[in-house]
């Protein structure tokens, strides 16, 4: 009997995917282990692999299609010794039966009443109000199985309230449905310049993951702000220092300005436990692991790579994860571990020359650095001016669960850190 492959949860979140490619054709072989499709999740592109030995004998969901649900049959595996006739055994999922429509419930026979006019009257609507359409739960409950628009019912209960015998005696055709009512034109967004050339990129499902977590949580997380200023002198010093004592070969390492401020921001969250936490409706939930999200560009978007207890690891350790993270995720090759979860998140534009920005929080997280470019300013020391590279980092924080003394306690840990790197290293 063939195996039916189904479409696998390859995320914690993930109740749907897109098939993105089928690295195998129909008649091939297939071994336990090996890659046999991509599948396109909210967070990465990902590879599907083979749970047993067989042949791909039928793709059931073509490459391309999105919206597959997790657990439903994409393609037939024959086991060994069968062949093709085997999957005639096999009979196509059938199709979910149209619900029936919706009827209103029996009432008693109406009493004779006079015959209806030769010809309908269509009763002009009352004039629009403000206000929401006066009607009982039943009525709107019978005009909705039945498909008809409530607000083209007249009402004989009090105060013109449309009741259940309102809606009966539409639906019977003893009274005629109210003219629609004339609604103002809603104004038009502007036409596009169809002159103008341009090209449409469709929008993958991570693309919109990504685009439906920010909305959310700009819309429902209450942002606030901490700016801070560090001098990066000394930490520019001692990272050259280091670089140039790198090892060659195995146990090699770069170190970044960015792996200085995930060694910071860890050993501060450790001073600071406050800033690692939650919000949840029930409580405020402090981590006791510091697990460090970074910010990695991808080409399908956004993507936030964690490195665990980050707080416990040295610099070239940071390093070589990080660089090694950041390689994954630009392939598309992340497994789910190595992207869900994080306490706090670090994002860094100083490459591309970004003075200083705001941050939209990464949900359900609290905090997220905003890290902008080192550059040469003017600083005044001891009464004097000076010139000094300094970046500027901003800390978004939710207010629910993380307050403005937190947020600053924070800062004032990580700070000292990236001005004196050599405490760093204690």
């Amino acid at each position: 009997m063939p195996i039916s492959i189904l479409m696998p949860a390859l995320s914690p979140t993930m109740t749907e995917g897109t098939l993105a490619k089928w690295l195998k054709k129909e008649g091939e072989a297939v071994k336990s282990g090996e890659a046999i499709a991509e599948i396109e999740t909210d967070k990465a592109t990902m590879e599907m692999e083979a749970a047993d030995d067989g042949v791909l004998g039928r793709i059931l969901v073509p490459a391309g299609t999105a919206g597959v649900k997790v657990n439903a049959p994409i393609a037939l595996l024959l086991e060994e010794g069968e062949d093709k006739s085997a999957l005639a055994k096999v009979s196509a999922p059938k199709a979910a039966p149209a619900p029936a429509p919706a009827t209103l419930p029996a009432t008693p026979k109406p009493a004779p009443a006079a015959p209806a006019p030769a010809a309908p009257v269509q009763v002009p609507a009352p004039a629009p109000s403000a206000g929401r359409i006066a009607a009982s739960p039943l009525a709107r409950r019978l005009a909705k199985d039945a498909g008809m628009d409530i607000a083209r019912v007249a009402g004989s209960g009090p105060h013109g309230r449309i009741v259940r015998r309102d809606v009966e005696a539409v639906a019977q055709g003893k009274l005629p449905m109210l003219a629609p009512a004339a609604v103002p034109a809603k104004a038009k967004a502007p036409p596009i310049d169809t002159s103008m050339p341009f090209t449409e990129v469709p929008n993958t499902t991570f693309r919109k993951a990504v685009a439906r977590r920010l909305s959310e949580a700009k819309r429902d997380i209450p942002h606030f702000y901490l700016g801070v200023d560090c001098e990066l002198d000394a930490l520019l010093k001692l990272r050259a220092d280091l670089n140039a004592r790198a090892p060659e070969g195995e146990g090699a390492y770069k170190l970044s300005v960015n792996d200085f401020v995930v060694r910071a921001v860890a050993l501060s969250l450790r001073k600071v436990p406050a800033a690692n936490a939650t919000w949840t409706d029930e409580a405020i939930r402090l981590y006791q692991n510091v697990d460090i999200s970074v910010a990695v560009a991808t080409p399908m978007g956004l993507i936030t790579p964690v490195i665990r207890r980050a707080d416990t690891k040295g610099l070239a350790e940071i390093s070589r994860e990080m660089k090694a993270l950041a390689e994954r995720a630009r392939a598309g090759k992340l497994r789910p571990e190595e992207y869900t979860g994080g306490g706090f998140t670090i994002s860094n534009l100083g490459m591309y020359g970004i003075k200083s920005f705001a941050a939209i929080i990464n949900p359900p997280q609290s905090c997220i650095l905003a890290v902008g470019a080192g550059e040469q300013r003017p600083v005044v020391r001891n009464g004097a001016l000076a010139i000094a590279t300094v970046m500027t980092c901003t800390l978004s924080v939710d207010h629910r669960s993380v307050d403005g003394a937190v947020g600053a306690e924070f800062l004032a840990a990580f700070k000292p850190m990236i001005e004196d790197p050599t405490t760093m290293l204690l």
